[in-house]
C-alpha cells in the first residue's frame, strides 16, 4: 500500500526531493524550505492515505481537501501549502519552482516504486494527484497574493518618495515667493529689484515643477495622447518666449537659432513642450551666469532634430550612460529631484521618438530630441507658395 511505502521510505524521498531541488540553477538547501513543504506534504500525504486505506473519507478530505478544489473548504493541506507559497517567495523562488517543488516529490515517489519494483492502486495514485492539485493550487494561489502584495506595497512606496519629494519642493518654491511677496507688500521694496527676482525664480521654479508633474500624470499607463499636426517654427517661438524670463533670471544668455518655415510633426505638444522646457531648464542651471545656451533645428527628408546646446561643465561617459535614469543627478548642482531628464525621454517617446545627448567634461552638453517629420498637406503647401 502507498501510505505502507510513503513511511518505509519517506527519508529516501525527502532526499530525492533535495537533490532536485539542488540541481536547479542559483538554488541550495534551505531548512525553512524543507520544513514547511515536502515533509509536511508527505505526512498529511500518508494520513490522507491512511484514513481513505480505513473508510474514514471525512477525515481524509478534512486533512487534504475535496477533489473540486473548493476555495471556501480550509483542509489542513491547504493552509500549510498556503504557508509553503509564501515562504518560497520570501525566499525569492518563482512561482514555476512552486510548481516543481511539488512535481518532484511525485517523480521521486514514481523512480523509487519503479527502483523497488512497487505496485500500488489506481485509487492511490487518484488520492496522490489529488494531494499535488490541492497543494499545487493553494501554494501558487498564496504566492501570487504576497507576490501582488509586495508589488502593490514597493509601488506604494515609490509613489509616497515621489509625492513627497515633489511637496518638500513645492513648499520650499511657495514658501519662498510667500516670504519675497511678504517683503514687497510691506512697502519697503518695489517689484523691480532684487526682492522681485526672487519671485520670479519662484514662480518659473513653481511652474516648471507642476509642468513635469502633469508630464509625468500624462504619460502614465492607460493615458490617452493628444496629438495634432502643428507647425515647429510657431511652437519654437513659444517656447523661447516661456523659457526667456528663466534665461535672464540666471543671467544666461539664450540664443533661438531660425526655425526653418513649414516644418511640421505629428506630437503631442504639451508633452513635447514639457520635455523641452525641462532641457532647457537643466541647460540654464548647468551653464550658469555668464553661460550661453542654444537652440535650434535642423532636418532631414524624414526627421527632425531638436537640438539644446549648454555651455555647462559637461558629462563623464559614465553619468551620459545614466543621465535618463530616475533620480540621478550629475554635477555639482542636485537641486530638483533627478526625475526631469527620464519624464524628457518617455515624453518624447511617446511621441515616437528619441532623446539623446552627447557630450565631453569640460566642453558642454547637447540633447537632441529626434522626431519623425510630418508632410506638409497640400492645402498649406500652396498657401506657403503663393505667399
Amino acid at each position: 500500500m502507498m501510505h505502507e511505502f510513503l513511511i518505509a521510505h519517506r527519508a529516501e524521498l525527502e532526499r530525492r526531493c533535495r537533490e532536485k531541488v539542488l540541481a536547479r540553477p542559483g538554488r541550495s538547501h534551505n531548512k525553512q524550505q524543507l520544513e514547511q513543504g515536502i515533509p509536511m506534504f508527505l505526512d498529511q500525504l500518508i494520513r490522507t492515505l491512511q484514513a481513505e486505506h480505513r473508510g474514514i473519507m471525512t477525515e481524509a478530505l478534512a486533512v487534504s481537501g475535496s477533489p473540486l478544489g473548493d476555495p471556501h473548504q480550509h483542509a489542513e493541506l491547504g493552509v500549510t501549502a498556503a504557508i509553503h507559497g509564501a515562504d518560497l517567495l520570501t525566499l525569492g523562488y518563482s512561482i514555476n519552482e512552486v510548481v516543481h517543488n511539488y512535481g518532484d516529490l511525485c517523480q521521486a515517489v514514481s523512480d523509487l516504486s519503479i527502483d523497488l519494483n512497487e505496485k500500488f492502486e489506481v485509487s492511490e495514485f487518484r488520492t496522490l494527484n489529488r494531494c499535488l492539485d490541492n497543494g499545487i493550487a493553494d501554494a501558487v494561489t498564496a504566492f501570487s497574493e504576497h507576490r501582488d502584495l509586495v508589488i502593490a506595497d514597493e509601488q506604494a512606496l515609490e509613489a509616497n518618495e515621489r509625492l513627497g519629494f515633489f511637496a518638500h519642493e513645492l513648499r520650499n518654491y511657495l514658501h519662498t515667493a510667500m516670504l519675497a511677496l511678504a517683503a514687497i507688500k510691506s512697502g519697503n521694496v518695489g517689484l523691480v529689484g532684487s526682492t522681485g527676482g526672487v519671485l520670479d525664480r519662484s514662480m518659473v521654479g513653481l511652474r516648471g515643477l507642476i509642468d513635469r508633474s502633469l508630464a509625468e500624470v500624462r504619460i502614465g499607463p492607460g493615458m490617452t495622447l493628444h496629438r495634432a499636426v502643428f507647425n515647429l517654427a510657431n511652437f519654437i517661438g513659444e517656447v523661447q518666449y516661456s523659457s526667456s524670463l528663466e534665461a535672464e533670471l540666471l543671467k544666461c544668455d539664450f540664443n533661438v537659432e531660425p526655425t526653418p518655415e513649414m516644418l511640421m510633426v505629428d506630437a503631442d505638444k504639451d508633452l513635447l513642450f514639457s520635455a523641452l522646457g525641462n532641457l532647457l531648464q537643466n541647460a540654464f542651471k548647468f551653464s550658469g551666469k555668464g553661460g550661453v545656451v542654444t537652440l535650434n533645428v535642423d532636418a532631414t527628408a524624414d526627421r527632425i532634430r531638436i537640438n539644446v546646446k549648454d555651455s555647462g561643465p559637461g558629462l563623464s561617459k559614465e553619468d551620459a550612460r545614466d543621465i535618463f535614469l530616475p533620480f540621478t543627478q550629475s554635477g555639482s548642482n542636485k537641486s530638483g529631484l533627478g526625475l526631469g531628464l527620464s519624464i524628457a525621454r518617455r515624453s518624447v517617446e511617446a511621441n515616437d521618438g528619441l532623446l539623446t545627448v552627447e557630450s565631453q567634461q569640460g566642453q558642454g552638453c547637447m540633447f537632441t530630441i529626434d522626431l519623425p517629420r510630418q508632410s506638409i498637406p497640400a492645402e498649406a503647401a500652396l498657401t506657403a507658395a503663393a505667399a
